[in-house]
């Protein structure tokens, strides 16, 4: 997800360009309204006669992509969509290689913050004329839709929304002796709780921070650094990066976090691959991930009790968040335009923002398409703090 953060101590920080965090979409527990995941992934493939080709990257975002390319699917049985998933840090050379020679996927979803430069280089199709007057972008992510559209002219529209959040296990805390439901409001208190969580033994750990995954330390550690005050990214150019006298001490922070074994050895090895079922395990008491992970650790473990809250900073009152996700755009030497543009339109219909993304838990990509919080259909609220009443709901 764009980085251009701002910062309100005791309010949300939304760390992405232009990003409205409007909207959150989720189901209360034990309504299932979509296919099982591995129903959704093998719906979602396909090896009729002309079957579109789409590339997506792997990730948490994975069960939500899956649910689209089915619904469109089965809406569409005539030209149906062929789903590949490309490694998160494979993603880039690929499409690149891919387009260098001319064996382009019809359709590819994204890391958003990546529409600029395919756009700028002209490797993305031109979909102004197509789409650009449908009343649907009105309401779109302003921030997709910004990092989507270079020199007036619109590459491509959200295909998954997402925003980082910090997690913690209830059970573990009333382990350790913790408040079960009070997370840590500062770096300082956040170490505490963990450090008396990692004494459980057993393979319990009180943090857990991904060490070999760029991505999924923009999203869940940069805003550690956002809300303490510091500017990781320059706003515009000539700015300076890496403004701010609390970088330092919020790094040397998670220093001492990995020298005093509060976070998994086993984390420095982590890519990006399994950083979405960590949490779920049932074996870390603190960590920073994404909305998507509060359907995937219940899926995965569906006695987890667990909380959320904005990531915190240095002093209580400091929060962030890191919000973002994926576009879906026609490469270049697409040969099905139209029909990539018709799914584009597919997944901006309510149709597919109520049934599809609110009822799978996750965020809608438009703001008017998300609901005030009922229990006969979909949980979603067009303000954070919604949001995480929400979120609490449906964690207890």
């Amino acid at each position: 997800m764009p980085r251009t953060p701002t910062r309100r101590p005791a309010t949300l920080v939304a760390a992405a360009m232009a990003f409205s965090l409007f909207a959150a979409a989720l189901l209360p527990v034990g309504v299932a309204a979509q296919p099982a995941p591995e129903v959704a992934a093998a719906c979602a493939q396909s090896t009729a006669p002309g079957v579109m080709q789409a590339w997506e990257r792997s990730g948490g975002n994975k069960q939500m992509v899956d649910l689209l390319a089915c619904a469109w699917n089965t809406a569409n049985p005539t030209r149906p969509i062929n789903l590949t998933y490309i490694t998160h840090d494979q993603m880039v050379p690929k499409i690149a290689q891919a387009i260098a020679s001319g064996d382009v996927p019809d359709l590819m979803g994204m890391d958003l913050i990546y529409a600029p430069q395919f756009a700028s280089a002209g490797q993305l199709e031109d979909v102004t004329d197509l789409i650009g007057s449908d009343p649907a972008l009105q309401t779109a992510s302003p921030g997709h839709i910004a990092v989507a559209t270079w020199n007036s002219h619109l590459y491509g529209v959200p295909l998954y929304a997402d925003v980082s959040v910090l997690f913690w296990n209830k059970d573990l805390f009333r382990q350790a002796g913790l408040d079960p439901n009070t997370p840590p409001t500062n770096l300082s208190e956040l170490h505490d709780m963990a450090a008396k969580i990692t004494a459980l033994g057993n393979g319990n750990y009180g943090y857990y921070l991904p060490g070999n995954c760029a991505g999924c330390n923009i999203f869940t550690f940069a805003p550690l650094i956002w809300a303490s005050g510091g500017k990781i990214e320059p706003a515009q150019c000539g700015d300076m990066p890496l403004v701010g006298d609390n970088i330092k001490t919020v790094l040397q922070w998670a220093r001492t976090m990995h020298q005093e074994g509060q976070i998994d050895p086993a984390a420095q090895a982590e890519n990006g691959a399994t950083f979405a079922n960590v949490f779920g395990s049932g074996k870390v008491g603190i960590m920073g991930t994404g909305n998507f992970n509060v359907v995937l650790a219940k899926q995965q473990n569906p006695n987890i009790d667990l909380g959320v809250a904005l990531i915190p900073g240095l002093q209580s009152g400091q929060v962030a968040s890191f919000a973002g996700g994926d576009i879906v755009a026609i490469p270049k030497g697409s040969r099905r335009i139209k029909d990539a543009v018709d799914f584009e339109k597919f997944i901006l219909s309510p149709t597919s923002q109520i049934e599809v993304y609110s009822k799978a838990g996750n965020m809608t990509t438009r703001a008017d398409q998300a609901e005030t919080c009922t229990p006969e259909r979909t949980h979603s609220m067009r303000i954070w703090p919604g949001l995480f009443r929400c979120l609490r709901r449906r964690t207890r």
